[in-house]
């Protein structure tokens, strides 16, 4: 049976990020992508434009929708915005035997704010403790906890270990924004912390690394494996898809990372 998975975000028309690049990686990952909307945006590879925010009760209708027709093996949440919208989503999975991979979206590629910063302490509060894997990158996972930025593997691993103490079970700090040759992501829970390296590629083409990761993610663990299975499964995954975010040609910024990679021919390009 192939798993079905909701994600939880905002749209990006250009289709690199949000609920676009969800669907595209649940898909990739053998999941049934379905999407609940927080916001819509305006932006392309070169930065956000506008913001328009769903309304709180909305977000929940579309949400309890989902889950009273159809089964949900899986969660992503991505963009939520502001407080109101992060409380409505955390009323409407509330009591939710579903796994839960929250990513919490705070600043887009280019630098426009994503969360407000009301909204920090419901995230920490009322989403944190629902979910089963948190993705946070380094500034995040900064933000979240209020303190200096990671620069070393051990700091990663103490945030990461200071998250999981806010109720979540496990933390995927991702090391992109450490300096070096390599991307090293690590998977921290209460008593373990277990690496996952991949090499840095040279591109700037990384628009919506971060919820092709966290939905990748989702859609395997959804398949019914274990978080450190679906963890290197989705860094694989996302790894391939970066190495070949060149061969597409899409806007003049940040370009998007190449979801589909693995169907193409790639002897003739994308």
């Amino acid at each position: 049976m192939t798993p079905n998975v909701l994600s939880i975000a905002g749209s990006d028309p250009s289709g690199g990020a949000g609920i676009q690049a969800d669907i595209k990686a649940i898909s990739a990952n053998g999941a049934f992508a379905m999407a609940a909307l927080t916001a819509l945006t305006a932006q392309n590879t070169t930065g956000v434009q506008d913001i328009h925010l769903v309304p709180p009760a909305f977000v929940q209708s579309q949400i309890t929708s989902v889950f009273d027709d159809i089964s949900v093996h899986a969660v992503k949440i991505g963009m939520i915005a502001n407080a109101e919208i992060a409380q409505a989503v955390a009323n409407a999975l509330s009591g939710r035997d579903v796994p839960i991979v929250l990513d919490p979206v705070m600043i887009a590629k280019g630098g426009a704010a994503l969360l407000d910063p009301d909204a920090v302490g419901v995230v920490r509060d009322a989403l944190l403790p629902m979910a089963t894997v948190l993705t946070p990158n380094l500034p995040e996972a900064a933000h979240l906890l209020g303190t200096d930025v990671a620069t070393t593997r051990p700091e990663m691993e103490t945030q990461g270990r200071a998250l999981c103490g806010l109720g979540c079970k496990a933390v995927l700090m991702k090391g992109g924004h450490l300096d070096g040759a390599e991307s090293p992501d690590c998977l921290v829970t209460k008593d373990t912390a277990t690496w996952f390296e991949s090499p840095r590629t040279l591109t700037q083409n990384t628009h919506g690394t971060g919820c092709t990761l966290s939905s990748a993610l989702a859609a395997q663990i959804a398949q019914g494996g274990d978080i450190v299975t679906a963890v290197s499964a989705a860094k694989s995954y996302v790894t391939h898809a970066i190495a070949q975010a060149d061969r597409l040609q899409v806007g003049t910024g940040h370009g998007p990372v190449h979801h589909f990679a693995h169907l193409y021919d790639t002897s003739k390009g994308a």
